[in-house]
């Protein structure tokens, strides 16, 4: 019963942000750039096992990612400018994010810091 908590919640607050999205693009924008998924992940890993490791595991992968995930932000909307498709946009942006971040996982992990 609680996973279908868990789904109907994400569920919703997906659907209310694609939605204000569509009659307002800042406040849809300001719904999106919360981190109202992390935040329900780590809830969710607390009410479930209460392991404290992994919360901060958890904490410190969304930091990097999230820092990475600011490369998709920049490349998306440029690619899309120049009239590449959606789909090839999406996914070159998708790439060169993951990319992004498996290179700077095995720099920090030269730094004693571990993501992956």
């Amino acid at each position: 019963m609680f996973e279908v908590i868990k789904i109907i919640l994400s569920a919703i607050i997906i659907f209310i942000a694609s939605e204000v999205a569509k009659k307002s693009i800042i406040l849809g924008s300001i719904i999106v750039s919360l981190p109202l998924m992390s935040l329900l992940t780590i809830s969710w890993l607390q009410i479930e096992t209460k392991d404290t490791q992994s919360i901060i595991s958890l904490s410190y992968n969304i930091f990097w990612l999230t820092l990475l995930s600011l490369s998709f932000f920049i490349l998306f909307p440029y690619l899309l400018k120049k009239n590449i498709s959606f789909g090839l946009s999406m996914g070159l942006s998708l790439f060169v994010m993951v990319s992004l971040f498996f290179i700077f996982a095995s720099l920090l992990k030269r730094f004693g810091i571990e993501v992956l």
